[in-house]
């Protein structure tokens, strides 16, 4: 089974992730802040870190970067998950150790492809951790990204739908 350490302020992206990846068998950890992720590195031992670009105390390219420099975390696979709204030069991710970008809010299939990617790529490499495929994708996993989906665009939705009641009253007097 693999462990993954998933950092992220936001709490819909966490509970929405923490369900994709552990309906399909993965061990999650979950923390709120770029520090706590770099202390909890020791206990945790993930074999992916999977960081929100921009976290409280720490960012992801910190995150990666001290990663990438110590050999007892070098070969954790890390995944940056980015917000629609979130500025930032993809060549720079990489060189800070991104190995994997996703846009949020991602699918399902995408956040479990990309570890799935990390996870193959670590057994091919030597590193021992990773895990046979886990089972094909179910109607929780589905439910779960249609879930993260609507939570990043109910305030649109709210926004929108109230301007066009307010329209329409404001057109029947």
């Amino acid at each position: 089974m693999s462990r993954i350490l998933l950092a992220d302020d936001s709490p819909q992206a966490l509970r929405l992730a923490e369900q994709i990846l552990t309906t399909q068998g993965l061990e999650v950890v979950s923390v709120t802040d770029g520090a706590v992720a770099l202390r909890r590195l020791q206990d945790v031992r993930p074999d992916i870190l999977i960081t929100d670009l921009y976290l409280p105390t720490k960012n992801g390219f910190d995150l990666a970067r001290f990663m990438k420099s110590q050999p007892e975390h070098r070969h954790i696979g890390i995944i940056f998950a980015a917000a629609p709204a979130d500025e930032f030069n993809e060549q720079d991710a990489h060189n800070a150790g991104a190995d994997l970008i996703l846009r949020k809010p991602f699918e399902a299939s995408a956040l479990l492809g990309g570890v799935e990617k990390l996870r193959q790529a670590a057994a091919a490499a030597g590193n021992g951790k990773a895990a046979p495929s886990g089972p094909a994708l179910d109607r929780n996993s589905i439910r779960a990204a249609v879930t993260l989906a609507l939570d990043s665009a109910m305030p649109a939705l709210i926004e929108e739908l109230t301007e066009r009641v307010l329209l329409a009253l404001a057109t029947r007097r």
